[in-house]
Protein backbone atom coordinates (compact mmCIF):
# COMPACT_ATOMS: atom_id res chain seq x y z
CA UNK A 1 0.00 0.00 0.00
CA UNK A 2 1.10 3.09 -0.95
CA UNK A 3 0.74 5.89 1.63
CA UNK A 4 0.10 9.93 0.83
CA UNK A 5 2.97 12.16 1.87
CA UNK A 6 1.15 13.30 5.26
CA UNK A 7 -1.39 12.01 7.82
CA UNK A 8 -4.14 13.56 8.62
CA UNK A 9 -4.60 13.57 12.76
CA UNK A 10 -7.95 13.57 14.45
CA UNK A 11 -6.71 13.72 18.15
CA UNK A 12 -8.91 16.65 18.22
CA UNK A 13 -11.94 15.36 16.97
CA UNK A 14 -14.33 15.04 19.56
CA UNK A 15 -11.08 15.71 22.79
CA UNK A 16 -11.92 18.00 24.96
CA UNK A 17 -7.39 17.96 25.42
CA UNK A 18 -7.68 20.64 23.00
CA UNK A 19 -9.84 23.02 24.36
CA UNK A 20 -11.88 22.98 21.36
CA UNK A 21 -15.84 21.63 21.24
CA UNK A 22 -16.48 20.99 17.47
CA UNK A 23 -19.10 18.33 16.95
CA UNK A 24 -19.26 15.79 13.97
CA UNK A 25 -21.35 18.88 11.62
CA UNK A 26 -17.66 21.03 11.57
CA UNK A 27 -15.61 18.11 10.48
CA UNK A 28 -17.67 16.94 7.43
CA UNK A 29 -16.23 20.05 5.91
CA UNK A 30 -12.49 18.98 6.96
CA UNK A 31 -12.70 15.11 5.93
CA UNK A 32 -14.37 16.23 2.70
CA UNK A 33 -11.20 19.18 1.87
CA UNK A 34 -8.98 16.26 2.27
CA UNK A 35 -10.45 13.19 0.83
CA UNK A 36 -10.43 15.66 -2.56
CA UNK A 37 -7.09 16.83 -2.75
CA UNK A 38 -5.91 12.52 -1.92
CA UNK A 39 -5.11 13.59 1.88
CA UNK A 40 -6.83 9.55 2.65
CA UNK A 41 -4.77 8.30 5.45
CA UNK A 42 -6.64 9.06 8.78
CA UNK A 43 -4.70 8.24 12.07
CA UNK A 44 -6.96 8.03 15.42
CA UNK A 45 -7.17 5.92 18.55
CA UNK A 46 -9.84 4.71 21.30
CA UNK A 47 -7.88 6.96 23.66
CA UNK A 48 -8.63 10.27 21.95
CA UNK A 49 -11.62 11.57 23.42
CA UNK A 50 -12.74 7.67 24.89
CA UNK A 51 -13.91 6.85 21.40
CA UNK A 52 -15.02 10.23 20.09
CA UNK A 53 -13.24 10.63 17.39
CA UNK A 54 -13.12 7.19 16.43
CA UNK A 55 -17.08 7.20 15.91
CA UNK A 56 -17.14 10.62 13.96
CA UNK A 57 -14.69 9.72 11.97
CA UNK A 58 -16.46 6.44 11.04
CA UNK A 59 -19.56 8.03 10.20
CA UNK A 60 -17.81 10.76 7.68
CA UNK A 61 -15.88 8.01 5.74
CA UNK A 62 -19.36 6.40 5.06
CA UNK A 63 -19.46 8.44 2.19
CA UNK A 64 -16.09 7.35 0.54
CA UNK A 65 -15.62 3.68 -0.95
CA UNK A 66 -13.26 1.83 1.87
CA UNK A 67 -10.57 0.84 -1.04
CA UNK A 68 -10.35 4.52 -0.80
CA UNK A 69 -8.85 5.08 2.40
CA UNK A 70 -6.62 4.09 4.99
CA UNK A 71 -7.57 3.99 8.54
CA UNK A 72 -4.94 3.78 11.42
CA UNK A 73 -6.05 3.29 15.13
CA UNK A 74 -4.55 1.98 18.50
CA UNK A 75 -4.74 -0.14 21.40
CA UNK A 76 -3.77 1.70 24.15
CA UNK A 77 -2.61 -0.65 27.31
CA UNK A 78 -3.98 1.28 30.21
CA UNK A 79 -7.12 1.47 28.80
CA UNK A 80 -7.55 -2.36 28.28
CA UNK A 81 -10.45 -4.05 30.14
CA UNK A 82 -8.00 -6.69 31.47
CA UNK A 83 -10.97 -8.50 33.04
CA UNK A 84 -11.75 -9.49 29.36
CA UNK A 85 -10.27 -12.69 27.84
CA UNK A 86 -8.43 -10.73 25.05
CA UNK A 87 -7.95 -7.03 26.13
CA UNK A 88 -6.91 -6.29 22.86
CA UNK A 89 -9.28 -7.94 20.44
CA UNK A 90 -11.90 -6.37 22.72
CA UNK A 91 -10.46 -2.66 22.10
CA UNK A 92 -9.67 -3.18 18.07
CA UNK A 93 -13.62 -4.98 18.35
CA UNK A 94 -15.19 -1.35 19.57
CA UNK A 95 -12.65 0.41 17.01
CA UNK A 96 -13.86 -1.47 14.35
CA UNK A 97 -17.37 -0.96 15.00
CA UNK A 98 -17.25 3.00 15.86
CA UNK A 99 -14.85 3.07 12.78
CA UNK A 100 -18.15 0.92 10.79
CA UNK A 101 -15.50 -1.08 9.00
CA UNK A 102 -14.06 -4.76 9.32
CA UNK A 103 -10.67 -4.66 9.27
CA UNK A 104 -8.24 -1.21 9.42
CA UNK A 105 -4.72 -0.90 7.33
CA UNK A 106 -2.48 -0.01 10.50
CA UNK A 107 -3.38 -0.87 14.17
CA UNK A 108 -0.58 0.44 16.99
CA UNK A 109 0.59 -0.48 20.01
CA UNK A 110 0.06 2.92 21.57
CA UNK A 111 2.73 2.81 24.17
CA UNK A 112 5.48 0.14 25.13
CA UNK A 113 3.53 -0.64 28.63
CA UNK A 114 4.46 -4.53 28.52
CA UNK A 115 5.94 -5.49 24.79
CA UNK A 116 6.15 -9.22 25.93
CA UNK A 117 2.40 -8.97 26.79
CA UNK A 118 0.69 -6.89 24.54
CA UNK A 119 2.96 -7.79 20.64
CA UNK A 120 1.82 -11.50 20.80
CA UNK A 121 -2.03 -10.58 20.83
CA UNK A 122 -1.58 -8.66 17.63
CA UNK A 123 -0.80 -12.13 16.02
CA UNK A 124 -4.45 -13.43 16.19
CA UNK A 125 -5.73 -10.35 14.56
CA UNK A 126 -3.26 -10.30 11.96
CA UNK A 127 -4.40 -14.07 10.92
CA UNK A 128 -7.74 -13.17 11.00
CA UNK A 129 -7.02 -9.94 8.93
CA UNK A 130 -9.01 -7.30 11.05
CA UNK A 131 -5.60 -5.35 11.04
CA UNK A 132 -3.44 -5.15 7.92
CA UNK A 133 -0.32 -4.37 9.21
CA UNK A 134 1.07 -3.99 12.73
CA UNK A 135 2.82 -0.38 14.09
CA UNK A 136 4.22 0.72 17.52
CA UNK A 137 4.04 3.88 18.94
CA UNK A 138 6.57 5.67 21.84
CA UNK A 139 8.95 2.48 21.88
CA UNK A 140 12.82 2.44 21.86
CA UNK A 141 15.05 1.20 19.78
CA UNK A 142 15.30 -1.89 22.09
CA UNK A 143 11.55 -2.66 22.20
CA UNK A 144 11.21 -2.01 18.51
CA UNK A 145 13.72 -4.83 18.14
CA UNK A 146 11.95 -7.09 20.14
CA UNK A 147 8.43 -7.16 18.81
CA UNK A 148 10.17 -7.43 15.32
CA UNK A 149 11.33 -11.07 16.90
CA UNK A 150 8.22 -11.61 18.58
CA UNK A 151 6.35 -10.69 14.84
CA UNK A 152 8.63 -12.26 13.10
CA UNK A 153 8.50 -15.74 14.87
CA UNK A 154 5.42 -15.89 13.97
CA UNK A 155 5.87 -14.83 10.18
CA UNK A 156 4.65 -11.62 10.16
CA UNK A 157 6.38 -8.30 10.80
CA UNK A 158 6.52 -4.16 11.93
CA UNK A 159 5.39 -1.95 9.59
CA UNK A 160 5.33 1.26 11.20
CA UNK A 161 7.11 3.67 13.96
CA UNK A 162 4.96 6.58 15.65
CA UNK A 163 6.87 8.64 17.62
CA UNK A 164 6.97 12.53 18.47
CA UNK A 165 9.68 14.04 16.07
CA UNK A 166 10.03 18.25 15.57
CA UNK A 167 12.79 20.48 15.24
CA UNK A 168 12.06 21.05 19.37
CA UNK A 169 12.46 17.02 19.97
CA UNK A 170 14.86 14.73 17.80
CA UNK A 171 15.20 12.13 20.10
CA UNK A 172 13.85 9.65 17.86
CA UNK A 173 16.67 10.91 15.30
CA UNK A 174 19.22 11.10 18.18
CA UNK A 175 18.36 7.63 19.63
CA UNK A 176 18.72 6.21 16.41
CA UNK A 177 15.09 5.06 15.72
CA UNK A 178 15.03 6.93 12.29
CA UNK A 179 18.31 5.78 10.54
CA UNK A 180 16.93 2.24 11.65
CA UNK A 181 13.68 2.77 10.11
CA UNK A 182 15.20 3.76 6.82
CA UNK A 183 17.51 0.28 7.34
CA UNK A 184 14.38 -1.90 8.16
CA UNK A 185 11.95 -0.19 5.69
CA UNK A 186 9.82 0.63 8.11
CA UNK A 187 7.68 4.00 8.03
CA UNK A 188 8.34 6.27 10.68
CA UNK A 189 5.01 8.56 11.41
CA UNK A 190 5.77 11.52 13.44
CA UNK A 191 3.75 13.26 15.19
CA UNK A 192 3.59 16.63 17.11
CA UNK A 193 5.36 18.05 14.22
CA UNK A 194 3.96 21.64 15.44
CA UNK A 195 4.24 21.00 19.10
CA UNK A 196 0.54 21.17 19.22
CA UNK A 197 0.62 24.89 17.82
CA UNK A 198 3.71 25.98 19.19
CA UNK A 199 5.55 26.54 16.09
CA UNK A 200 3.09 27.14 14.05
CA UNK A 201 3.41 31.72 14.76
CA UNK A 202 0.18 31.64 15.95
CA UNK A 203 0.82 31.72 19.87
CA UNK A 204 3.32 34.70 21.08
CA UNK A 205 3.59 35.48 24.95
CA UNK A 206 1.85 38.45 23.44
CA UNK A 207 -1.17 36.01 22.48
CA UNK A 208 -0.41 32.77 24.55
CA UNK A 209 -2.35 29.28 24.54
CA UNK A 210 -5.72 29.71 26.57
CA UNK A 211 -4.83 29.69 30.25
CA UNK A 212 -7.42 26.99 30.73
CA UNK A 213 -5.82 24.14 28.30
CA UNK A 214 -3.43 21.76 28.31
CA UNK A 215 -1.30 23.21 25.89
CA UNK A 216 -0.88 26.38 27.79
CA UNK A 217 0.96 24.47 30.74
CA UNK A 218 3.33 23.40 29.17
CA UNK A 219 4.15 25.68 25.97
CA UNK A 220 3.39 29.18 27.40
CA UNK A 221 6.32 29.04 29.68
CA UNK A 222 8.43 28.24 26.69
CA UNK A 223 6.88 31.09 24.10
CA UNK A 224 9.67 33.65 24.53
CA UNK A 225 12.21 30.71 24.67
CA UNK A 226 11.20 29.66 20.81
CA UNK A 227 10.79 32.80 19.49
CA UNK A 228 14.07 32.95 17.30
CA UNK A 229 12.86 29.50 16.13
CA UNK A 230 9.33 30.50 14.89
CA UNK A 231 10.92 33.67 12.96
CA UNK A 232 13.36 31.50 11.07
CA UNK A 233 10.56 29.25 9.86
CA UNK A 234 8.68 32.37 9.04
CA UNK A 235 11.78 33.52 6.90
CA UNK A 236 12.42 30.29 5.36
CA UNK A 237 8.80 29.38 4.93
CA UNK A 238 8.83 33.13 2.56
CA UNK A 239 11.21 31.35 -0.17
CA UNK A 240 8.79 28.57 -0.64
CA UNK A 241 5.49 30.37 0.00
CA UNK A 242 4.72 28.90 3.08
CA UNK A 243 4.03 29.29 6.97
CA UNK A 244 5.90 28.68 9.56
CA UNK A 245 3.86 25.84 10.36
CA UNK A 246 4.27 24.21 6.53
CA UNK A 247 7.81 25.16 7.36
CA UNK A 248 7.87 23.05 10.57
CA UNK A 249 6.29 20.04 7.73
CA UNK A 250 8.38 20.62 5.35
CA UNK A 251 11.51 19.63 7.66
CA UNK A 252 9.70 16.47 8.51
CA UNK A 253 9.21 15.04 5.40
CA UNK A 254 12.81 16.39 4.73
CA UNK A 255 14.16 13.87 7.49
CA UNK A 256 11.95 10.88 5.48
CA UNK A 257 9.02 10.51 7.89
CA UNK A 258 5.68 11.09 7.47
CA UNK A 259 3.54 13.62 9.57
CA UNK A 260 0.69 13.39 11.26
CA UNK A 261 -0.71 16.91 11.29
CA UNK A 262 -3.71 17.56 13.49
CA UNK A 263 -6.87 19.06 11.03
CA UNK A 264 -9.68 20.64 12.50
CA UNK A 265 -9.99 23.45 9.99
CA UNK A 266 -10.32 23.16 6.10
CA UNK A 267 -7.50 25.65 6.22
CA UNK A 268 -4.91 23.10 7.90
CA UNK A 269 -6.07 20.89 5.20
CA UNK A 270 -4.81 23.02 2.42
CA UNK A 271 -1.61 23.80 4.57
CA UNK A 272 -0.92 20.34 4.89
CA UNK A 273 -1.58 19.48 1.03
CA UNK A 274 0.60 22.40 -0.61
CA UNK A 275 3.14 21.29 1.91
CA UNK A 276 3.01 17.56 0.43
CA UNK A 277 4.56 18.97 -3.03
CA UNK A 278 7.19 20.95 -1.32
CA UNK A 279 11.16 20.05 -0.80
CA UNK A 280 13.50 22.08 1.34
CA UNK A 281 17.18 22.54 0.59
CA UNK A 282 20.10 20.83 2.61
CA UNK A 283 21.23 24.53 3.72
CA UNK A 284 17.74 25.51 4.84
CA UNK A 285 16.91 21.85 6.82
CA UNK A 286 20.63 22.14 8.34
CA UNK A 287 19.94 26.10 9.31
CA UNK A 288 16.52 25.22 11.30
CA UNK A 289 17.92 22.35 13.04
CA UNK A 290 21.07 24.98 14.36
CA UNK A 291 18.86 27.30 15.27
CA UNK A 292 16.52 24.41 17.40
CA UNK A 293 19.49 22.79 19.00
CA UNK A 294 20.96 26.75 20.22
CA UNK A 295 17.37 27.05 22.23
CA UNK A 296 18.08 24.24 24.44
CA UNK A 297 14.24 23.39 25.01
CA UNK A 298 13.33 20.15 26.30
CA UNK A 299 9.39 18.90 24.75
CA UNK A 300 9.66 15.53 25.77
CA UNK A 301 6.04 15.30 26.99
CA UNK A 302 5.03 13.08 30.14
CA UNK A 303 3.49 10.34 28.32
CA UNK A 304 6.86 9.59 26.59
CA UNK A 305 9.87 7.60 27.35
CA UNK A 306 13.31 9.73 27.08
CA UNK A 307 14.43 7.89 24.35
CA UNK A 308 17.93 8.81 24.59
CA UNK A 309 18.25 6.97 27.72
CA UNK A 310 17.63 3.48 26.27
Amino acid sequence: MTFPKITMGTWAWGDSYFGNHYDEAHFKDVYQAAIAQGLTLWDTAYAYGAGASEKILGNLTQATSRDKLQLSTKFTPQLADTAADDPVATMLAGSLDRLQTDSVDLYWIHNAADVERWTPALIPLLKRGQIKRVGVSNHNLNEIKRVQEILGAAGYHLSAIQNHLSLLDRTSEIAGILDYCHQQNLTFFAYMVLEQGALTGHYTTEHPFPEDTARAQTYNPLLPMIRPLVDQLTQIGQKYDLSAAQTAMAWAMSKGTLPIIGVTKVAQVNDAAQVAHTTLSVEDIHTLERTASELGVDTIREWEQNLQEN
